[in-house]
């Protein structure tokens, strides 16, 4: 299945094997022959391809895929383009059958579905443009991603310039050791054990309950989350977080951070966010910290520190005491946090337009798919 591309028209699987140990085990095609992921997320992501330059010009693969073999009434391009389709795509999801997260697009839906059938000719000529075109919206595209890219790295580079490469005057401490000078409070996450609020606890309205997807580009979101009745969150032992505290993501996602701002007394932690509250402030500043959070010689830092643990990447509270803080006087805490701050919203503009770009050109490409097959091309 990995062999399958998407948005790639065709298929030209590396491994072989003896014809012995394959034959009757797995599903035949041949060059030419269109190969269609049946499987839920292949089918709906666009897992789709034309077999190619076979060795001894046959193949066997996954019994997840449908072979379609036009005939000579039928390019296989035209075929393969066909069902680039996103409609396509929609319509065979919405039939799908099976267990969750093992449906297939049963075999009847597609044994079913029409293809519209023009002369060889114009089907070549279909084939010829969209050839040309979505070769231009490829280069396009990767140029598209290459400068969103370059944006994310230089924003990494400042991180690593400033946090990594400073002047002097910095002070290096670990974070047990700024919790035993009074600097912070102890870190905290949420409620492990019995203790925890489960799914059924969930309210349409109450106390915000942060997990780490809840932690988004700096900021944490209190209005899409899931949500504790306040009776059942005013109950529970420690994750009370407040306004100005810095989160930071410790469980499966790790070293994803944002100041919380809130209006609310409190809002609960899930056991994946620790959250950072400063108790000298003439010695940090919350914004300073979150930044220092996102710098790669922190991230290299905390992810070490998670390695070697359970089958989901952790790490918990007592390890987060071992790890250091990097920091000058407040008030160059202050100067660097408003540098960022101003180069995070450039960073944040330039991802937008790529971000737009990209977008547009997926819009272009299903404008001209469904141009293609209703005789408007």
């Amino acid at each position: 299945m990995e062999d399958l591309g998407i948005d790639r028209k065709f298929l030209r699987p590396e491994t072989t094997r003896l014809l012995s140990s394959v034959n009757g085990s797995y599903t035949y095609f041949a060059n030419g022959d269109v190969l269609l992921a049946k499987i839920t997320p292949c089918f709906e992501n666009g897992k789709l391809g034309i077999a190619d330059r076979l060795k001894n010009a046959i193949g066997f693969g996954s019994s997840e895929f449908i072979v379609l073999r036009p005939n000579s009434s039928l390019n296989k391009e035209f075929l393969y383009y066909y069902l680039l389709r996103p409609d396509f795509r929609t319509e065979g999801a919405a039939r799908m059958g099976g267990a969750v997260g093992q449906q297939r697009v049963p075999r009847d839906f597609i044994e079913k579905y029409s293809i519209p059938l023009p002369p060889i000719q114009e089907q070549k000529r279909i084939v010829g443009i969209l050839d040309e075109v979505f070769a231009a919206i490829a280069k396009a595209k990767a140029n598209a991603e290459k400068n969103l890219q370059n944006v994310r790295a230089l924003f990494e580079s400042h991180l690593d310039a400033v946090f990594t490469h400073h002047g002097q005057g910095w002070q290096l401490n670990t974070v047990g050791e700024l919790v035993n000078e009074g600097v912070l409070f102890k870190p905290f996450d949420g409620n492990h054990g019995e203790i925890h609020p489960k799914r059924a606890d969930y309210v349409d309205a109450g106390v915000p309950f942060i997990m780490a997807s809840d932690l988004d580009n700096g900021h944490v979101d209190t209005q899409h989350c899931k949500f504790l009745a306040k009776k059942q969150a005013d109950s529970l032992r420690v994750g009370f977080a407040e306004d100005g505290d810095v989160l930071l993501s410790h469980k499966a996602t790790i070293g994803r951070s944002a100041i919380l701002d809130t209006e609310d007394d409190y809002v609960m932690l899930t056991p994946q966010v620790t959250a950072y509250r400063i108790n000298d402030k003439t010695r940090l500043y919350n914004r300073f910290i979150r930044y220092y959070f996102m710098s790669p010689i922190f991230q290299k830092e905390i992810i070490a520190g998670a390695e070697g643990g359970s089958t989901r990447a952790y790490i918990g509270i007592t390890k987060q005491l071992v790890l250091h803080f990097r920091f000058p006087s407040l008030d160059a805490q202050k100067k660097i946090a408003t540098q960022f701050d101003s180069l995070a919203k450039e960073t944040q503009r330039l991802k937008f337009i790529y971000q737009q770009k990209l977008a547009a050109l997926e819009a272009l490409k299903k404008s001209l798919l469904h141009q293609a097959f209703t005789g408007a091309l």
